[in-house]
């Protein structure tokens, strides 16, 4: 127990002793009070901490602010004003409403839908008729005409179905010289292999469309009869992956240099045996065309070890345009690297950080946050831009400088102005610091119609591979990543151009290997997502999208509607001579 004098004892000390004493008391308190408040900063940036993890683990994923009413800030003559919706839309000259009880919204009926969802489907007619016996019982001899009859319609599901393709190949020999030759045949997609195109389709569908681990697909085929294992599957994939699929994917990649806008984005996935100790973090990097581009989407995966700049670096290294990405500081090393790349930041990854300050704040007191009104100030700025979706390029430009600039200024004014009242640490300090050193990046789509306000595309783009490694954990080796790469591209470039990946992935198999002797890729063209040439039935039509969500009950059971072809060659090649 520390020593403590009485008030007698304080009496008798000479007053130079008691000064000393008070100062050494004085300093103590400030060194103790200076303790408190870094543990108060630090207990803070826990309960911060503690806040989002729950939110991230308990919490909705989505974004999408509750409040629906509409604030924001101008900048005039250097003063920020703030307005709400109904400043910013009244019209004084409008007319009076005659009434003012409110009239129920009324969805309007869809007419129709069922049979545009039931079109294209083939039709079994089963007819359900009386006969006439039955019918002269009821009404009498004469006493009855027919009538249209009464028409319903229900889906009928067939499970899946495995047949053999049993090929003859007819082998002929001379009987001058004994010179064997064979009648022209399909060549298996790998030697001594029994795997088919549709077969490789469907695990290429099942695994990196629907996100099935190679097991369960293992599973659902011995159910039907088929004896195929993940060990099968996997070589399979990599060899057709490396064999077929690289070719389509390396002419793709140099398509993605034409666009003047192209979007990345990147993600963590475990390699099991990379030659690094276990836990040790890849990366699937993810390349896209220009969410503003509607037509001729390329979607390009791209799988490395580590996550330094000298990827980017060489996947782009005959780019010449604009990339939209995140804040990630590699791709603006490899900006100041070049003279004819340009970067774009996204907004959303810039609201994303002032979304998890205000999470943090409690929620009584959300709404009188700085948070909250920087959030509702980028909420306007996207109001504005998803007036412009439709509009062309110059249009688009136009109006983002007429309408939007005044917005991005007026924040960027506001939140330096905000700045140095922001506390030194914790989450909105994250946020402010996030904003400000990557406003060069955020003004760029101002400056350009072509240029999306956010990198959303490219997150929907590599979220399949998401889905996808929740499900298996990590990738084996890295040949294996390397395949699963190029069949992730070509999988997304499909659904990205509206085709179904099953039979595009067919057409594929079906075609490459017929070229793999030809020294002009030309016929490549005929094989992108959006070539006229493709085959009827590839491209998917709205309805047809609805149909194959009807019947797909779960994932790995779209496995199950797909005719499964396995090649098994019985050729006779004992020459025909010595027969006779």
């Amino acid at each position: 127990m520390a020593f403590q004098f009485t008030e007698e004892q304080l009496n008798t000390l000479d007053k130079s002793f008691i000064v000393e004493l008070f100062l050494q008391l004085q300093e103590q308190n400030d060194k103790l009070s200076g303790e408190i408040q870094d543990l108060n900063r630090k207990m803070e940036l826990l309960i911060e901490q503690a806040t989002l993890s729950n939110k991230n683990r308990f919490g909705r994923s989505s974004e999408k602010m509750d409040d629906a009413s509409q604030i924001c800030f101008m900048e005039i003559d250097g003063t920020i004003v703030f307005f709400n919706e109904a400043e910013a839309v009244s019209d004084l000259d409008a007319e009076e409403p005659e009434t003012l009880e409110s009239k129920p919204a009324r969805k309007p009926k869809s007419v129709g839908k069922k049979d545009a969802d039931l079109s294209g489907l083939p039709v079994n007619i089963i007819t359900h008729y009386m006969t006439e016996e039955e019918l002269v019982a009821e009404f009498g001899e004469n006493g009855w005409k027919q009538l249209p009859d009464a028409i319903s319609k229900r889906y009928r599901f067939i499970p899946a179905k495995v047949e053999i393709d049993e090929h003859h190949v007819g082998v002929y020999a001379s009987k001058k010289d004994g010179r064997i030759i064979k009648a022209d045949h399909p060549q298996a997609l790998l030697h001594g292999s029994l795997v088919s195109p549709t077969l490789a389709a469907a695990i290429m569908n099942g695994k990196y469309v629907n996100a099935v681990p190679l097991y369960r697909l293992e599973q659902e085929f011995s159910r039907y009869g088929l004896s195929i294992t993940r060990q099968n599957m996997a070589n399979w994939m990599i060899r057709l992956g490396e064999s077929y699929l690289a070719i389509l994917y390396d002419y793709l990649h140099q398509k993605l240099y034409d666009y003047h806008v192209i979007q990345a984005d990147e993600t963590p996935v475990l390699v099991h045996r990379d030659g690094r100790p276990a836990g040790s973090k890849s990366y699937m990097w993810v390349y896209r065309s220009g969410h503003l581009y509607k037509a001729k989407q390329i979607v390009l995966y791209d799988y490395h070890k580590t996550r330094n700049s000298s990827h980017p670096r060489e996947f782009l290294k005959n780019y010449s345009g604009i990339c939209v990405t995140d804040g990630y500081q590699v791709y603006h090393k490899v900006e100041k690297e070049r003279e004819n790349l340009r970067i774009a930041g996204c907004w959303v990854h810039a609201r994303r950080k002032f979304d998890e300050a205000m999470n943090v704040v409690p929620k009584e007191q959300r709404k009188k946050s700085n948070a909250y009104l920087i959030m509702k100030q980028i909420q306007a700025i996207y109001r504005e831009e998803g007036k412009l979706q439709e509009l062309p390029p110059d249009e688009r430009l136009m109006q983002r400088q007429l309408v939007i600039k005044p917005l991005v200024d007026a924040l960027f004014v506001y939140l330096k102005k905000m700045e140095p009242t922001v506390p030194s640490s914790g989450q909105l300090r994250k946020a402010y610091t996030y904003i400000l050193n990557q406003e060069k990046y955020l003004r760029v789509f101002l400056e350009d119609g072509e240029v999306p306000i956010d990198n959303n595309a490219s997150e929907r783009a590599i979220r399949g591979f998401c889905i996808g490694k929740k499900n298996w954990q990590m990738i084996d080796t890295i040949n294996g990543a390397h395949s699963s790469a190029i069949i992730y591209s070509i999988a997304e470039t499909a659904k990205a151009n509206n085709l179904k990946p099953y039979d595009y992935f067919v057409y594929l198999l079906e075609e490459i290997p017929k070229h793999m002797e030809d020294t002009n890729r030309s016929f490549l063209d005929d094989l992108l997502p959006w070539s006229p040439n493709l085959p009827d039935g590839i491209q998917k039509t709205d309805n047809q999208g609805c149909r194959e969500a009807a019947l797909n009950f779960g994932r790995y059971s779209l496995l199950s509607v797909y005719l499964l072809s396995v090649y098994v060659y019985f050729v006779n090649v004992k020459p025909l001579a010595l027969a006779n």
